[in-house]
């Protein structure tokens, strides 16, 4: 292959490499059953996607705007226990209950979105904690409809086409097939026009808002995307393993998604994924992970932030960059 035409082909590679980076996670994602289709295997890979369409709109708020929500689980409770209330007290569809789930937490994100979105920082990271404190309390009072601290059981599957999407396989293509869903959408808000402006209000609110940009509006509506998506998730949860509890959402579970978010990188679509692989998978390598994982993750996000602070993939690239720019110069030096 002569320069030019290796030129043009990197040149091709380098102009689609949106489609083909999710082209090639879509054919990742269908071929995988067939590489192995053990039920806890398969568990794990759905859990991950489960958790990383929460993390993908929850990244696109703290990339975009620059601030913190600890509360985050709060809107995968609202889809949850939604989705299992209508189905499991009323008997409605679960694709029903998943849309009214989504419905309901947009209200709830925009009744609580408008007044909170004043803060910032901090005041706003606690005001969230808040938010998520509220709602797992009122889970555990409201117990003729929520179970109270025993959960929540009998929540059907989904089904497509009079199919029940209730084993491992059937699983992980409609959860993963929502993940790439929410990445494609992710990726092309990121790169297009008012997508760049959305990326300035996170380094600037005030040089933002001189280039046009609405900061409240937009602010209001990342925070409204980011609780849609995290009920999308929890329903999903409430329909996969058809039990739900308050301590599936507890805050805890918001500053897990927060650490993903900061783990993967904040603002990089594909590094929610990440995070969320990473934090799920940790206690498959080791059971003080689990035992201890308050204060693992806790190291975790430490150690990212000293070593990484632009989060795995930006770091990854900078190692490849650093790497190959070595090589190079080795080559050179070599050479003379």
């Amino acid at each position: 292959m002569d320069g030019l035409t290796r030129a043009r082909w990197l040149h091709f590679f380098w102009s689609h490499r949106l489609g083909l980076g999710v082209l090639a996670a879509a054919g990742a994602v269908l071929l995988f059953p067939w590489y192995t289709d053990n039920p806890y295997t398969m568990g794990l890979t759905n859990r991950i996607a489960l958790m990383s369409i929460a993390v993908l709109g929850l990244n696109l708020f703290m990339g975009c705007t620059g601030q913190i929500s600890l509360g985050h689980a709060a809107f995968m409770a609202v889809g949850a226990y939604t989705s299992g209330i209508l189905t499991v007290h009323a008997g409605w569809s679960p694709w029903l209950a998943l849309a009214v789930a989504v419905a309901a937490a947009a209200g709830l994100s925009l009744a609580v979105g408008v007044p909170l979105l004043r803060l910032s920082g901090h005041a706003l990271a606690m005001a969230t904690l808040a938010c998520n404190v509220v709602v797992h309390h009122v889970l555990l009072q409201e117990d003729r409809w929520t179970g109270g601290p025993s959960g929540l059981a009998g929540i059907p599957p989904l089904t497509v086409a009079q199919w029940a999407v209730d084993d491992p396989v059937r699983l992980h293509v409609v959860l993963w097939l929502v993940v790439l869903v929410v990445m494609f959408g992710g990726l092309n808000l990121v790169r297009s026009l008012p997508g760049r402006g959305l990326m300035v209000l996170a380094a600037d609110e005030v040089c933002a808002a001189c280039l046009g940009v609405p900061v409240a509006r937009a602010k209001v509506f990342l925070w409204t995307l980011s609780a849609v998506l995290a009920a999308v998730a929890g329903s999903l949860f409430a329909h996969t393993y058809g039990f739900v509890s308050p301590d599936s959402f507890g805050i805890f579970v918001s500053t897990d998604l927060a650490i993903m978010v900061v783990l993967g990188g904040m603002g990089s679509v594909w590094g929610s994924v990440l995070g969320a692989a990473v934090i799920v998978l940790l206690p498959e390598f080791s059971e003080l992970a689990e035992t201890y994982k308050e204060f693992v993750h806790g190291g975790i996000l430490v150690a990212i932030l000293l070593v990484a602070p632009q989060g795995m993939i930006r770091g990854i690239r900078q190692a490849v960059a650093l790497a190959w720019w070595r090589a190079q110069r080795g080559r050179s030096d070599a050479a003379a």
